[in-house]
């Protein structure tokens, strides 16, 4: 495996992309760093009073934005990121929507795209969810 150039940032995880891979879109194939784990559970796209945002892009948007916020609370922030693992009700409306998608992933998570996977499931605990999130960052000794 090969590594991209390290960064001259030491709270910036490093990119992993062996060489001669096809570059990747809004995702990384690896990532490393060093420090304190964050791990989230299965995330959802609600707010503090338990209400569903309408529609798949709005919930993904509520379930990132609710992620920062168990970010927050750690002392970390969206470029500690390391891996996003994605559920989703049903992966047409997750394709039919990239561009809003991204769009929204964007204004919250910034230009940071860490290691994912995306998943298609029956269905989620909670009946209303279209999309579950599951976060895992590192937040660099001393931070």
């Amino acid at each position: 495996m090969s590594a991209q150039a390290p960064s001259d940032r030491s709270d910036v995880p490093e990119i992993l992309h062996p060489k001669n891979w096809p570059v990747p879109k809004g995702y990384s194939n690896g990532m490393m760093a060093e420090g304190r784990l964050i791990v989230t559970g299965g995330i959802v796209g609600w707010d503090e009073h338990g209400v569903f945002a309408k529609g798949f892009v709005a919930q993904a948007r509520q379930t990132l934005l609710n992620i920062r916020a168990i970010l927050e609370e750690g002392g970390a922030g969206p470029q500690h990121l390391m891996r996003l693992t994605w559920y989703v009700v049903d992966i047409d409306d997750y394709l039919a929507n990239l561009r809003d998608l991204g769009r929204a992933y964007r204004e919250v998570i910034g230009p940071h795209y860490p290691a994912m996977a995306l998943v298609q499931v029956v269905r989620l605990v909670e009946k209303e969810a279209l999309v579950e999130i599951e976060a895992t960052a590192v937040v660099p000794s001393g931070a």
